[in-house]
């Protein structure tokens, strides 16, 4: 399963506006990725109020995933990789403070 790991750098966590603008980035790629914390199940990503229910806080480590049988046909592994590095490094920037 691709996965990455990434630290919550918003000082609000991902709550309102991070969590809005993280959401609109996990549609962008089109894939279904799961964000998980502390061995707790993953939840969907794509789903505002799922990120926000979860108390992802600043300074979280969170794991991102895709489930490699729910991968769309039209994507190559290299685009799942790619796509979870870039939501990676947006919850490691400053545009999601």
């Amino acid at each position: 399963m691709p996965v990455r790991n990434a630290i919550v750098k918003a000082d609000v966590g991902l709550h309102a506006r991070p969590a809005a603008l993280f959401v609109r980035a996990v549609h962008e790629t089109g894939l279904p990725v799961t964000i998980s914390r502390g061995g707790r199940p993953g939840v969907d990503a794509r789903s505002l109020l799922e990120v926000m229910t979860e108390d992802f806080h600043c300074g979280c480590a969170v794991e991102l995933a895709v489930s490699p049988d729910a991968v769309p046909a039209r994507y190559s592994p290299d685009d799942v990789e790619k796509a979870l590095d870039g939501l990676r490094t947006l919850l490691e920037s400053a545009r999601t403070r």
